[in-house]
């Protein structure tokens, strides 16, 4: 792996192949997923050890699989690594590892054979049929069939399963709206015979092959679901997966650990004996187990550390497709006013923040959709968007104060005057505490009283989604290149609409990227959906991402992608 800082093209349509997992009874053999507490404790504080053996999830025979656990830190413990329910980054890192979905991405972000080992579509491009790999096997032994994919998807669509990818990535989906409302039969998805996966779709969707790939979309085990419902995904036991590892053990505060899962079709490839992933929240204290070689890989770096790893062959920094932004919940006030709304924007310093508050490892943004969106033609969307300007000139802070200080008087807070104190919400890693601290002061010089809360990880993301908030941090990544990834974030019903923003106009904009066969059309529809977002200040745009983190000469084998992701399934710890 390479160190670089650069700006950089995505192929078109590329996607990861994963989102963004518990139970008291446990429907599986008894030593199904057994934690191997020998092999954690001899391998975890060095990354290398003895021979390791292990127990095989589905026989419970000792199997000999290497005697290397890699040892790493991506956050704290998931809110969630149900494929059906994760939205974060940390739970797809770790759902990458443990599922595979239809098809799959390469180091190139091209898509090849996942569980399916070909695909084709129709003429009309409605229907996609794909055709499963010989064998495949849960990580218990049990058969994986074309029919765990029907219950799969039918799933996703469930309203008491309530997930928030379910619109964008099933939305296309013939008979996906009579699904949603509680007739998951309706939803077109079919397998003629264990080893055929046949999926229609209401209109042709250019990017359907990266859907497939979508860790959303992995299959998971009907039989362990039922007897355990959500808490499936929330202990080793009953954490039934079909990718290359499994978890054998998991201490919540402390690690989630994975073995190497031999049942999976491609396990000969697989070098390592496990991953443990270290959950650890306070970046002082992952940059401490970096140090010491406890791990060996970190995603949080203390931020006061970076000017003197800057120039180290260890330490990277990658660009990522996706945006740091904020939601205001619109549903409460004063942030049901576009006027505020648009003040607080105009507010930020947005240069400031990005090159001396983040240390130039964020990019200023003055659009919401950045670099790596790519438009139907092919070239970079933001550079289509608003006749090739940005939305907000970041160039002219000054300029933009006066309108946000007039914004406010013409809604009628002169000065501040007559606005509630308001609340900002934020998980306390990376740059996000130094900027709500900025926040403070940029809002306060318009005569705002702003409160900063902090709130852990495991319960932020879920309280934002629930509305309990004033304002807040947010940010999004991107899963596939195509632009309707992001701006469908603020159609009106999708289950990652934090701010609930709703506009009438945006969701007929993008109802029309969704049917239309149009390409010229399609972006024209997209880029006014950004226009109307834009106009409405439904969310603020800050900057623009970049990945940064440490990572050991030792690691070979592993790449990170331009989605915020690592791939260590085929890695290897030199001796």
């Amino acid at each position: 792996m390479k160190k670089r800082v650069l700006t950089f093209m995505l192929a078109a349509t590329m996607v990861l192949g994963l989102t963004a997992c518990g139970g008291n009874n446990n429907n599986t053999p008894a030593d199904s997923n057994a934690s191997n507490t020998n092999t954690e404790s001899n391998n975890a504080a060095n990354n290398e050890s003895s021979d390791n053996a292990t127990t095989d999830n589905a026989t419970g025979e000792t199997v000999t699989t290497g005697d290397k656990i890699l040892s790493v830190q991506v956050g704290p413990d998931p809110e969630t690594i149900d494929p059906a329910l994760n939205s974060a980054v940390d739970g797809g890192n770790m759902l990458l590892h443990s599922f595979e979905c239809l098809l799959a991405v390469d180091q190139d972000g091209k898509l090849i054979p996942g569980q399916a080992e070909s695909w084709e579509t129709s003429e009309d491009g409605l229907t996609w049929t794909f055709h499963l790999r010989d064998g495949l096997k849960w990580s218990d032994g049990s058969d994986l069939t074309a029919n765990d994919f029907v219950y799969s998807w039918k799933r996703v669509c469930d309203p008491m399963v309530a997930a928030p990818y379910a619109e964008t990535v099933l939305g296309m989906v013939a008979g996906y709206q009579d699904a949603v409302a509680g007739n998951l039969d309706a939803l077109q998805v079919a397998a003629p015979d264990d080893k055929t996966f046949v999926v229609t779709l209401s209109n042709p969707c250019s990017y359907f092959g990266s859907l497939a790939a979508f860790a959303t979309l992995s299959p998971v085990q009907q039989a362990t679901i039922d007897a355990n419902g959500d808490a499936w995904a929330t202990k080793a036991e009953t954490y039934i997966c079909n990718g290359p590892f499994y978890i054998s053990e998991w201490v919540p505060g402390s690690h989630i650990l994975m073995s190497k899962n031999t049942n999976y079709w491609n396990a000969d490839a697989i070098k390592l004996a496990g991953i443990k992933w270290n959950l650890i929240e306070d970046a002082n204290a992952a940059y401490s187990a970096y140090q010491t070689g406890e791990v060996l890989m970190i995603k949080d770096v203390p931020t006061e550390e970076i000017p003197s790893l800057l120039g180290n062959s260890d330490f990277f920094v990658d660009p990522i497709i996706g945006t740091y932004y904020l939601s205001l919940n619109l549903n409460r006030e004063p942030f049901n006013d576009a006027n505020v709304r648009k003040a607080l924007s105009l507010a930020i310093d947005r240069e400031y923040v990005a090159n001396t508050l983040m240390q130039g490892t964020y990019t200023a943004a003055g659009n919401f959709m950045g670099p790596g969106w790519i438009d139907t033609d092919g070239s970079q969307f933001m550079d289509n968007a608003n006749g090739g300007k940005p939305y907000i000139d970041i160039t002219t802070h000054e300029a933009n104060v006066k309108e946000a200080e007039r914004l406010l008087e013409e809604a009628g807070y002169a000065n501040g005057e007559g606005l509630p104190s308001i609340t900002y919400s934020t998980n306390d890693a990376g740059y996000h505490k130094v900027v709500a601290e900025y926040l403070q002061q940029a809002w306060g010089e318009l005569g705002i009283d702003l409160q900063v809360e902090i709130v852990e990880w495991g319960s932020f993301t879920p309280m934002r989604r629930n509305g309990d908030y004033d304002s807040s941090r947010n940010g999004w990544v991107g899963d596939y290149s195509d632009p309707s990834n992001m701006l469908d974030l603020l159609y009106s019903t999708n289950g990652n609409n934090d701010g609930k923003f709703n506009n009438a106009e945006y969701d007929a904009a993008m109802e029309v990227s969704r049917t239309t066969l149009d390409a010229a059309e399609r972006s024209q529809a997209l880029h006014k959906a950004e226009d109307i977002l834009m106009a409405e200040t439904g969310c603020i745009p800050v900057a623009y991402y970049n990945d940064f983190w440490l990572q050991s000469e030792k690691i070979t084998g592993s790449w990170h992608s331009p989605y915020g992701y690592w791939y260590f399934m085929y890695a290897d710890i030199a001796e």
